[in-house]
């Protein structure tokens, strides 16, 4: 059976309001301590409260800058990289299986190591960021590029077009799709462990703000904090999957 197409544009609304009654009643019937399950109305008066101070948007601002420039640092490098590991056998050879080795060690493990290197300070947050977005961009451009037909290689030849010409004009267009497609999932990734690092070792940022709620044991602040992640880390995977469609949507017909 299927739906009203005019009812499917707001499905999505059906699992948050879902989950948001479930939330409601429990909290309503004090199954569990007040202090530990806030109900939403009370969470939603903490987040009015946090944005007329200007202190969510402080975090937030934090987080994502340390999210912009480690994200940009670290997918550019990677694609270059994987472009590079692809077209080259010399490359690969040399750097492939250290690169296939370091892409399996989480970010998360080299938190310890990397605070003992930099301190807390931007520089520290900024470099795991750009780890974690390097890795799945550069696998993917590695991917995308072998993957192009011989004969594009076999026209280049023929128009004796150069390495960068042929990175450019060649390279990068044939292989966008899973490009892009590396680009999302190192971005929403990056997202997840820049908060948890920020959970760990950060003096601001959606992280720091859970972990000082919590130490405070404000648990409202915890349950704002932790829905606008989830907002953020749903609106950046939702606006590149809109983009991939429209960039691509001939390969749909």
């Amino acid at each position: 059976m299927r739906l009203n197409p005019v009812l499917n544009p707001l499905t999505w609304l059906i699992s948050p309001l879902a989950l948001l009654a479930v939330w409601a009643w429990v909290a309503h019937l004090g199954l569990f301590p007040r202090n530990l399950l806030v109900p939403p109305v009370q969470v939603l008066q903490t987040f009015a409260e946090l944005l007329q101070s200007g202190e969510l948007q402080e975090h937030l601002g934090n987080s994502l800058s340390r999210l912009g420039i480690g994200f940009g640092i670290g997918s550019l490098c990677g694609l270059g990289f994987g472009v590079l590991m692809a077209l080259s056998k010399t490359v690969e050879a040399y750097c492939g299986p250290l690169f296939h080795t370091l892409r399996q060690i989480p970010s998360i493990a080299l938190i310890p190591m990397f605070v003992l290197l930099f301190g807390i300070d931007e520089t520290f947050k900024i470099i795991i960021v750009a780890k974690t977005a390097f890795f799945p961009v550069a696998l993917a451009a590695g991917e995308g590029v072998k993957g192009i037909p011989r004969s594009y290689f076999e026209v280049a030849d023929v128009y004796r077009l150069r390495w960068p010409s042929f990175v450019r004009l060649v390279a990068l267009p044939a292989a966008a799709p899973p490009i892009i497609t590396g680009f999302r999932i190192s971005l929403t990734r990056a997202w997840v462990v820049l908060v948890a690092t920020e959970l760990l070792a950060a003096d601001s940022g959606l992280g720091q703000m859970i972990e000082m709620a919590r130490q405070m044991l404000r648990i409202d602040i915890v349950m704002v904090a932790v829905v606008v992640t989830g907002v953020i880390g749903f609106a950046i995977d939702y606006l590149l999957r809109h983009i991939e469609q429209r960039l691509f949507r001939w390969q749909t017909r």
